[in-house]
């Protein structure tokens, strides 16, 4: 596989704290990745080091062999980069579609004479509009489309968000705790279309999670384990649910009687 993106020894310091220490980990094209651990983590901080929005102490990330460890967040975006934020952040007074229609790279400069002799759209504008309308139907809501988002539920913000990362065609998209705060259904409904988004496109989803229960039962590649700002290990969901390791420090030995329920419930 090709890789898409490569975290080398990551590391970021704020004075004598030590946020991330030393992180390395891969993601493939076409893979569906998760980044879990426990609250404080580290995985915020890292996610914000590869997207842009931090500068790293030392380390390096490269997307596709190039490296970026110096760009800024929108030279980071306009390479095929996008990532949300844990809390949503629409236009709220305008339309599930006119907030779609606003990330996307490249937009043409209108000229004013060119609107009044022509008057019509350009056929920019219209390929825009009918890519928007696909992704509200990859993502199973083209009948919000007309629905201000200041009327959407949380989960619905949600599903919006990603959708309009998705206008900028990205071929990385970073998600951060997409589901947080969301109802079980939606949340599920929410992976499924994630799931389903890679399979079709071929596009590479790196997602925060911290619930550990929640992010074994979805259908990743494979899952990145972070502990008090280190990588804990990187395998399979069957490989992290069987590491003793990482039971001891995501979830203590109070909680194994869990933890070998939900294994019971896998087999």
């Amino acid at each position: 596989m090709n890789k898409v993106l490569k975290v080398d020894k990551l590391r970021k310091e704020f004075g004598g704290l030590v946020a991330v220490k030393d992180v390395s980990f891969e993601v493939d094209k076409g893979e569906f990745i998760g980044l879990i651990g426990p609250n404080g983590c580290g995985k915020s901080t890292t996610f914000n080091c590869i997207s842009g929005s931090l500068k790293q102490t030392s380390g390096k990330v490269e997307f596709f062999d190039t490296d970026i460890s110096d760009l800024r967040p929108d030279q980071i975006q306009k390479i095929g980069m996008t990532r949300t934020f844990q809390h949503t952040r629409l236009w709220r007074e305008m339309t599930v579609i006119e907030n779609l229609l606003v990330p996307p790279r490249d937009q043409f400069k209108p000229s004013l004479w060119k609107s009044i002799w022509e008057g019509k759209q350009n056929e920019n504008e219209i390929n825009r509009l009918n890519r928007a309308y696909e992704v509200l139907e990859q993502l199973e809501i083209p009948h919000m489309a007309n629905n201000l988002a200041s009327e959407l539920s949380g989960g619905q913000s949600k599903l919006v968000d990603i959708g309009r990362s998705m206008m900028g065609e990205p071929k990385l998209l970073l998600l951060d705790e997409p589901v947080a705060g969301v109802a079980g259904p939606l949340a599920m409904k929410i992976f499924s279309n994630l799931r389903n988004l890679v399979d079709e496109t071929g596009i590479s989803v790196l997602i925060i999670e911290h619930n550990m229960d929640f992010i074994l039962r979805q259908g990743v590649d494979r899952i990145v384990v972070m502990n008090e700002g280190e990588v804990l290990m990187v395998g399979s969901p069957s490989e992290v649910k069987g590491s003793k390791e990482v039971i001891s420090a995501y979830l203590g030995s109070s909680e194994d009687w869990e933890w070998e329920k939900l294994a019971q419930e896998e087999e």
